[in-house]
This record gives structure tokens, sequence and C-alpha cells, in this order.
């Protein structure tokens, strides 16, 4: 994939994206024993009722296996909308979604949104 407006190559295999609070990585596959989440959102905002979310409801799959979500999107690609972010173009494939968290003395925490 070449990214026109810096002109160099993109490698997607390793690709990595970055919506606010939310970290999503590109990935070979999904775990074996992964089960389907219905709907699009990948994080609630605690503070601001705002979520990230997939625009196209047809176009992905959630999974989650134990605490961890995962991303299929599907042929034709989809976009993570947030309130105050702008809009990210997902490709076809497979990721690993995380929530930023923070370091506390007694504990990791998510991000609050």
């Amino acid at each position: 994939m070449l990214n026109h407006s810096k002109n160099f190559q993109v490698n997607l295999a390793n690709a990595l994206y970055r919506h606010g609070d939310v970290l999503i990585k590109r990935i070979v596959t999904i775990p074996q024993n992964a089960q389907k989440r219905v709907g699009t959102i990948l994080a609630h905002g605690e503070l601001t009722g705002h979520s990230h979310r997939i625009q196209q409801t047809q176009a992905v799959q959630l999974w989650v296996h134990g605490s961890e979500l995962f991303l299929e999107v599907k042929q034709t690609g989809a976009t993570l909308v947030h309130e105050e972010h702008r809009p990210i173009e997902l490709p076809p494939g497979v990721y690993h979604v995380w929530r930023q968290r923070e370091y506390r003395p007694d504990a990791y925490v998510e991000v609050e949104d």
C-alpha cells in the first residue's frame, strides 16, 4: 500500500493504529477459542459517554478471548469513529484491540475517556 501523502510504502502486516485511548494492531489470526461478541463498540467513554466504534455494522465482527478484544474487518474495510477524533479507515484483516492503561501504585487501570 502506498501512502500518497508521504510517498512511502506502508507495511500492513505490522500496522498499528491509535485512536485516542484505543490501540489496534494487525495480527495474523484470532485465538482459536475466541467467542463472538455482538456490536461494533470497541471502547465506551465513561466520562463523556462517547465511544470508539465501527461505523459500518455489517463490515466487522468483534471477538473476545478472556479479557482480550479482537476485531475482524471484512472485505470492504471499515471506519473507526469517535466524536473527538478523526475517523480512521481500517483495511480488511484481523486486529487485536487494547485500551490504554495507566500505572497507579495499587494497580494498572484503563484510562477513562
